[in-house]
């Protein structure tokens, strides 16, 4: 033990509450009495497993209400699936979106070499983990190619997924926006 914790435990002496306001070690024996006492880790362990008779306690206020925002999820009406915004095809580079995060860079390429000649595949991952965001980009050799390939691809089953391919925004569409 460093000196240091141990000064700061004799400063406020023995049975003397840290707490200004609060009472310390020594409670008036009626309050404590009143009080319900808390089981201890292994009795909550012996409860969970006894099952209390069926009974379920009712679930406890999670932060910020939590457990009132599930139950509204739950009750939820499913989303409507959006529809990815269709690009067109203005360049080579296409965006290859709804991808199986087992997909890897290799496996673009050889499918979209099936279409026409690639030039570059690159799976989109988080830095991190290196786990895949589930999109790639695929560069293809010339405009007419990207475009063929998004006919024969898009709404293709890969991977048992889905794919979404269609023209990747470039930075001019980017600032056209703004």
């Amino acid at each position: 033990m460093n000196s240091h914790s141990y000064e700061r435990r004799q400063r406020h002496g023995r049975g003397r509450s840290r707490r200004r306001g609060g009472r310390g070690r020594f409670q008036d024996q009626r309050e404590r009495a009143q009080t319900p006492k808390q089981k201890t880790f292994w009795q909550r362990i012996v409860a969970f497993f006894a099952g209390n008779g069926g009974q379920r306690k009712p679930a406890s206020q999670g932060r910020n209400g939590q457990q009132q925002q599930q139950q509204r999820e739950r009750d939820r009406e499913p989303r409507p699936q959006r529809k990815p915004e269709s690009v067109e095809v203005t360049s080579p580079r296409l965006y290859v979106g709804n991808l199986s995060f087992d997909a890897t860079e290799s496996d673009l390429f050889e499918l979209f070499n099936g279409v026409g000649h690639v030039q570059n595949a690159e799976v989109v991952s988080y830095r991190h983990n290196q786990r895949s965001k589930g999109f790639a980009f695929v560069s293809m050799q010339t405009i007419d190619e990207a475009k063929r390939a998004v006919e024969e691809l898009h709404d293709k089953e890969f991977l048992g997924r889905k794919l979404v391919v269609s023209g990747a925004k470039s930075s001019e569409h980017e600032h056209s926006r703004e």
